[in-house]
């Protein structure tokens, strides 16, 4: 391995230091640990801590072809330092920023979208429902205007129908108008029984379910 190898090494290892210093504390941030459970912290440490093995042995990899040297461990350790001591506090105070701006920036595009997407389109269903109950009032008192006046007139043309048949039947021969009525109170029993018949069978149905 040369000289400029290994020089590029020590300084890729101790930019690597410094940015697992910066993903440590992101990391820590953003797990909260107070607020989680401890399984679920030691399976987040295991996946991380396996990550940034494997990135720092990718980028090692690029630098010397992933040759292991004792100076790398050196290098690592100094770019940590470097982080703990030079650049820990400006770069919470740059990630606490970055999360507030974020923060900011999503709770804009939710109002945005409740202004110009969701407040207008529920509005618009609104007025649809209400012009639909409108319209559907509207109909259903055309459709009882139209019945009442249906009612009327029926009953207007029944009457002289009515004193013709009642015409009639005064000029029937009185032993076939004794047959009409003794055909018409057969019938009428005979509808009164099934009626109460099916009275009975749907007040047995309704008790079972109940």
């Amino acid at each position: 391995m040369t000289l400029t190898t290994q020089f590029m090494t020590m300084l890729a290892m101790i930019g690597m230091g410094t940015y697992f210093g910066a993903a440590l504390d992101t990391y820590n941030r953003f797990l909260q640990r107070r607020k989680r459970k401890s399984w679920l912290i030691f399976i987040n440490d295991i996946l991380f801590w396996i990550f940034q093995g494997l990135f720092i042995f990718y980028v090692l990899f690029h630098v010397n072809q992933g040759e292991l040297r004792f100076y790398i461990f050196l290098a690592l350790l100094c770019g940590f330092a470097a982080y703990q001591s030079l650049c820990k506090k400006l770069y919470l105070k740059c990630l606490e920023w970055l999360i507030s701006f974020v923060i900011s920036v999503c709770h804009f595009i939710v109002k945005l979208f409740r202004i110009f997407i969701y407040n207008p389109i529920l509005t618009l269903i609104s007025m649809l429902i209400t012009t639909i109950i409108m319209i559907g009032k509207g109909l259903l008192a055309l459709l009882k205007t139209i019945w009442k006046c249906t009612v009327v007139l029926i009953s207007i043309l029944i009457k002289p129908i009515k004193w013709i048949l009642l015409l009639f039947w005064k000029l029937f021969p009185k032993p076939l108008k004794n047959s009409v009525e003794k055909l018409y109170n057969e019938l009428a029993g005979k509808f009164r029984t099934i009626k109460n018949t099916i009275i009975k069978v749907f007040a047995k149905w309704k008790k079972g379910n109940k």
